[in-house]
C-alpha cells in the first residue's frame, strides 16, 4: 500500500526547528481543528482520559481541556521544542500534561484512553498498520479515534512546479483517503467515517508558500529526498513554472484534508501486533466464569 518512507529523524528535526514560528503560519491547522471539535459531538460519554497525538504547540490540547475540564488531557509530540512551546497554552486552571512520544509507541497502558485526537499529524507517519494498531491498543472499547491528515492532492501545484525542474522528490507525498480507510478497518477499528475537503490558499509569490512550509516544519522528509543543496538553476526553473500557475494574480496552493473518526473495538476482538500476528485480550473477570470443573 505504501511505497514511500519518511525519515523520522528529519520529521522530528523539522518540527523542532519550527516550534517558535509554527503559530505564525497555522491558519489552516486552526480551521481543520474546528472540524475535529465538531466531530466530538458524536461522543456522548464523559471521558476520563483524552490524548492529543502530534499536539505541536498545544492549541488543540487546550481546546480539548476546555471542552472536557474533568478529564486528564495529555499532549503528546515527538519534538521536544514543540512541547516546550505548548506550555504557554496550559494554564493552572485548565492544565494538560505534556509527553514526548511517538504515535507508534505511545507510553500508555492498554485500553486506557477514551478519546484519541490528532490534528494534521498522521501524514508524517508512513507505517499505518503500526499507527492504527497502537490506536486500537490504547483505546477503550467504544472509545473515539478522531483525526485529520493530508491527502495526495496536497501541494499539487508545488509538486508539479518542481517536476518541471528536476526529478528529485521535493514535496512530501501523502496517502489516499481509501488507503487510510482500509488501514483503519484492517486494524480492527469500528465504523470508520472519512470525509475530504480541499482548501486553496493563495500567496503573492511562491517564496511566501515556501516560507510558510518552513515555518510550520512541513518540509520534505521523504527518505529518498536529495541530501545536497538544490541548484540555483533548478530553483529558478521551479519558480518560473509556479509563476505560470497564477490565478487572478495570486499563487495557489491546494491542501487536501481528510477528516475521520472511528471507534475502539469491543473486548476480545483480535488486533494485529507489530509482527503481523493477531492478538486478542480479555479481562480476567470475563474468563473466570468460563472455567468448568
Amino acid at each position: 500500500m505504501n511505497e514511500f518512507h519518511l525519515d523520522r529523524r528529519q520529521v522530528r528535526r523539522n518540527f523542532g526547528r519550527a516550534a517558535r514560528t509554527y503559530e505564525q503560519h497555522d491558519v489552516l491547522q486552526r480551521e481543520v481543528q474546528q472540524l475535529l471539535l465538531e466531530r466530538l459531538d458524536f461522543y456522548t460519554a464523559e471521558p476520563a482520559r483524552v490524548i492529543d497525538v502530534g499536539a505541536g504547540t498545544g492549541r488543540g490540547s487546550a481546546l480539548l481541556k476546555k471542552r472536557y475540564p474533568r478529564a486528564e488531557v495529555l499532549a503528546l509530540d515527538l519534538a521536544l521544542p514543540m512541547l516546550r512551546a505548548a506550555r504557554q497554552h496550559s494554564s493552572w486552571l485548565k492544565p494538560f500534561t505534556r509527553v514526548c512520544a511517538e504515535a507508534t509507541a505511545l507510553p500508555l497502558a492498554d485500553h486506557s484512553v477514551d478519546v484519541l485526537h490528532s490534528n494534521l499529524c498522521f501524514q508524517w507517519i508512513d507505517d499505518l498498520p503500526a499507527l492504527f494498531g497502537e490506536c486500537v491498543r490504547v483505546l477503550r472499547p467504544g472509545g473515539l479515534l478522531l483525526f485529520s491528515t493530508f491527502g495526495p492532492d496536497t501541494l499539487k501545484e508545488l509538486r508539479a512546479a518542481w517536476a518541471g525542474a528536476d526529478q528529485q522528490p521535493h514535496v512530501s507525498r501523502f496517502l489516499d483517503m481509501h488507503d487510510v480507510g482500509d488501514a483503519l478497518l484492517a486494524a480492527g477499528l469500528r465504523d470508520p467515517v472519512l470525509d475530504v475537503c480541499r482548501y486553496t490558499l493563495t500567496y503573492s509569490e511562491p517564496r511566501k508558500l515556501l516560507e510558510e512550509l518552513q515555518g510550520l516544519g512541513a518540509t520534505n522528509a521523504d527518505s529518498t529526498r536529495g541530501r545536497g543543496l538544490t541548484g540555483k538553476s533548478h530553483y529558478r526553473r521551479m519558480l518560473q513554472a509556479y509563476e505560470a500557475m497564477r490565478v487572478d494574480g495570486r499563487i495557489p496552493a491546494t491542501w487536501e484534508v481528510v477528516t475521520a473518526h472511528a471507534w475502539g473495538p469491543p473486548p476480545g476482538q483480535p488486533r494485529r501486533g507489530a509482527d503481523g500476528n493477531a492478538i486478542a485480550s480479555f479481562s480476567v473477570d470475563s474468563l473466570r466464569g468460563s472455567r468448568r470443573g
